[in-house]
């Protein structure tokens, strides 16, 4: 798995679980400023670690909601986001020999 996906995907987790553990914290108030600024700065590292990704729009909004911090959305959508990159560190395997045979086919 590539350096910069064990990344995010730690930051991913690391961030849900500040807004899970501190949620009490950030339910109103002016530490809800944290918690929004913890968005927005979690959301441009991702994109810097792992590039642009249509799943980071939807976990934006749901963070922006007042209970959206109850669900692990950047965790989520990390995942989506590199779930292809960690896969295809991996070379298929390739294709065996052609002959130029053909197989037989049947007219009736």
């Amino acid at each position: 798995m590539p350096r910069a996906v064990r990344t995010a995907r730690t930051l991913a987790v690391v961030a849900d679980l500040l807004q899970l553990v501190l949620f009490p914290v950030f339910i109103e108030g002016f530490a809800s400023a944290i918690n929004d600024v913890l968005d927005v700065v979690v959301g441009i590292i991702m994109v810097r670690l792992v590039g642009w990704h249509i799943a980071f729009l939807p976990a934006f909004i749901v963070e922006a909601l007042p209970v959206g911090d109850l669900a692990p959305t950047w965790t989520i959508a990390v995942y989506l986001a590199t779930r292809s990159k960690s896969s295809q560190t991996e070379a298929p395997p390739p294709l065996p020999p052609s002959d130029g045979a053909r197989l037989p086919t049947r007219i009736t």
